[in-house]
């Protein structure tokens, strides 16, 4: 099957099998959603999940997250990997949220990305959640799942090259829920060690299943 196919196939699945997918992550407002982010890096949403109801209890706003103690953060998210450095900066994020932004949550993935904690895969789920932007952000399991699938090649070994291939073949209007799309089949689907290839919706558009196991 051509790429331009299976872009074409897996996408239309997606949208009707799936139409609406949104993050596992709980959150209230783009200031919640910017924290919660910033801790699932190389950690679950279940935990995040379970960390940030006290978190935001004691700091519901970034104005007074940036008067927080790291050390008192810290306490509130030591079972989060990386609790030291994500306390760290949390509270520089938060700082120049309300210095350099007036508290408000930058609509740009360069300016998000100015903040401490947050690189461009965060800036991408941010600017895709909060503000619509027709951007894909790439953790590992759209890495993976795009990889497996045949949506990108094997020459693109970076998840910059991944975003880049992914935002050019996905069409503006579908790119943001496309991220959840592949986040969602990769956490319950097209799992890392083994894909439930035989519960999979999309198994007759994908070069893994093409090149592996139909017969």
């Amino acid at each position: 099957m051509k790429q331009k196919d299976r872009y074409s196939k897996i996408t239309g699945w997606f949208r009707s099998n799936m139409a609406f997918a949104e993050s596992e992550l709980r959150y209230s407002n783009a200031y919640e959603l910017l924290v919660a982010v910033i801790l699932s890096a190389q950690c679950t949403d279940v935990r995040v999940n379970m960390v940030t109801p006290a978190l935001f209890k004691k700091y519901p706003s970034s104005k007074l997250l940036a008067k927080a103690n790291i050390e008192d953060v810290f306490e509130l998210i030591h079972s989060i990997s990386y609790p030291n450095n994500k306390a760290k900066h949390l509270v520089a994020m938060a700082q120049m949220l309300e210095d350099d932004f007036g508290g408000l949550i930058p609509d740009s993935v360069r300016d998000l990305q100015k903040l401490p904690g947050v690189g461009i895969k965060t800036a991408n789920v941010i600017a895709s959640i909060v503000y619509n932007k027709p951007v894909i952000a790439v953790d590992t399991h759209v890495f993976r799942v795009a990889h497996r699938t045949g949506l990108v090649d094997e020459s693109d070994k970076t998840p910059e090259k991944v975003e880049e291939k992914l935002e050019r073949n996905i069409p503006e209007q579908f790119r943001a829920v496309s991220h959840h799309w592949l986040i969602l089949h990769g956490r319950y689907v097209c799992t890392a060690r083994s894909p439930h290839c035989s519960d999979c919706g999309i198994s007759k558009y994908c070069k893994y299943f093409e090149d592996n196991l139909q017969r």
